[in-house]
């Protein structure tokens, strides 16, 4: 989601003098759809991007918008964010606010048949990661919403699959497009501290090399995993038992070792690359989008509060 595509549409609707936004696609294009539908609100030639989303300033309400959703990752649509990629800077930031949230939302599995597989498993690997980035935390007693996202994780792994390999399954489709909602509209990140690590990590290398995100994410979340695992060991095995049924028997130590192993050959089922290697990129740039990340930020993650080095360590696990 480019910041120039949000300037063009904001000068539609103010030339236009429109009431009303519609988006017809994936993250992507929703996303634009709520920037647009506020930005439009704003003096032309804003910085919206320094103010909104790297300043932090909380973005105004602004014109209602719909969404017909064609690719399944993103949770957009019914998501209370909003991320755009500034050319410019590289910056890929987001924003939270109430008025992100769509008035309302078309969920068609059919619509789905003909996405391609890469757009299917990236879109399987997003909602995964959402999912993910709330399960790892550090807020303890939290038992109803890790016996939810579990449930969810496993639909999408069990689906995922399905759906790159007969895209015109509609149940597969269905589950999967169901579950990618569910992940992102918070309800299971009620109460407990949200880690986003991954997300902010991948939103750099995104911003840096255009690659899709959930391309990123499949390269970064093992490296993150392998990188924070020992903060919370049992966890991780938890994980490894309770969603791939890998590390029965096994001690801590090794079951979430395992757990990361499976996590990672998902990805490969999926047929997702899981190097930077893989896809063409070096390290030249991970000094560059380290500092960039943390611009405006102290540190990145809450299961495992990160640091400069810490972030540059993850992308050298990457490579």
């Amino acid at each position: 989601p480019r910041a120039s595509l949000v300037e063009v549409g904001a000068k539609m609707v103010r030339d236009d003098k429109l009431d009303f936004v519609l988006a017809l696609g994936g993250g992507s294009v929703i996303d634009t759809a709520k920037a647009v539908s506020w930005v439009a609100g704003l003096p032309e030639g804003t910085d919206f991007m320094s103010i909104y989303f790297v300043g932090g300033k909380k973005r105004p309400a602004g014109l209602p918008v719909g969404t017909v959703l064609t690719i399944p990752a993103a949770g957009s649509e019914m998501s209370n964010s909003c991320v755009i990629t500034d050319e410019k800077t590289g910056n890929k930031r987001g924003t939270r606010s109430f008025f992100n949230y769509p008035a309302f939302s078309v969920l068609d599995p059919e619509v789905c048949y003909t996405l391609p597989a890469f757009q299917t498993a990236c879109g399987a690997c997003d909602m995964a990661a959402h999912l993910m980035e709330r399960y790892f935390t550090p807020t303890k007693d939290v038992e109803l919403t890790d016996n939810l996202i579990e449930g969810a994780i496993k639909t999408i792994i069990k689906y995922g699959p399905v759906s790159v390999e007969n895209p015109t399954d509609y149940e597969a489709r269905a589950e999967l497009m169901f579950a990618g909602t569910l992940a992102h509209n918070d309800l299971f990140g009620q109460g407990r501290d949200q880690d986003w690590a991954s997300h902010w990590i991948e939103h750099e290398l995104s911003g840096e090399y255009d690659i899709a995100h959930g391309a990123g994410l499949a390269i970064i979340i093992p490296a993150w995993m392998k990188y924070v695992y020992k903060q919370d060991t049992a966890r991780f095995a938890r994980y490894a038992r309770n969603i791939f049924g890998v590390g029965i028997g096994m001690s801590d130590e090794e079951a979430a070792l395992a757990g990361i192993a499976a996590n990672e050959e998902w990805y490969h089922k999926i047929g997702l690359k899981t190097h930077l290697s893989d896809i063409g990129i070096d390290d030249k740039a991970f000094e560059k989008m380290a500092d960039r990340l943390l611009v405006g930020r102290g540190s990145a993650g809450k299961f495992k509060v990160l640091g400069r080095e810490d972030i540059i360590a993850i992308y050298r696990l990457a490579l």
